[in-house]
């Protein structure tokens, strides 16, 4: 289950955006409203502790993942461009309810993940972690050797994912396990 104490990375702030002090947003989230609906949001830096912020105005980049934002307090492009490689969090209690079959990422943290070995679902190791900031990554512990493994989270290597049965079934490429 999700820990409510803990937050989600929902975007990256990755330039600035003119000379008026927006910033250019790489959205890790499929909720748009985040980066458009002004109010409160929460902002990171490296592993430092969250720092509140509120949104004036957001919108999305036409055909992109990314959205332009204006921050109250930040009117510069200098002030704007000391926000880059900022994190956009999120409290996990305020996520959105999601239909049944969907999930939210944080719910794969201490899934065990299964392989099929010899037509037979074998358990080889657990989600330990995600990264998420450029690429969406399962890090899974393999049981055998307790080395940590980067897999990618796409439905062609991640076919199966069961909340309620506490697992995942992968099917990885040949040497993904050995890297």
């Amino acid at each position: 289950m999700i820990n409510n104490d803990e937050w989600l990375i929902v975007g990256l702030i990755t330039s600035c955006h003119g000379i008026n002090g927006q910033v250019k947003v790489k959205s890790l989230s499929d909720f748009e409203e985040r980066f458009i609906k002004p109010g409160l949001r929460w902002l990171q830096k490296k592993n430092e502790p969250p720092s509140k912020i509120e949104l004036i105005s957001g919108f999305k980049n036409p055909g992109k993942e990314t959205f332009i934002l204006r921050f109250k307090g930040i009117s510069t492009r200098n002030h704007a461009e000391k926000l880059k490689n900022y994190k956009i969090l999120v409290k996990t209690n305020k996520l959105p309810k999601l239909n049944k079959e969907e999930f939210h990422l944080l719910e794969l943290i201490n899934l065990q993940v299964k392989m099929l070995e010899n037509e037979e679902l074998k358990i080889i190791g657990k989600v330990i972690d995600l990264e998420n900031e450029k690429n969406n990554l399962l890090v899974i512990e393999l049981l055998k050797d307790q080395k940590k493994v980067l897999v990618p989270f796409v439905k062609e290597i991640v076919p199966l994912i069961d909340i309620k049965n506490n697992f995942i079934m992968i099917n990885p490429p040949k040497g993904l396990l050995e890297l």
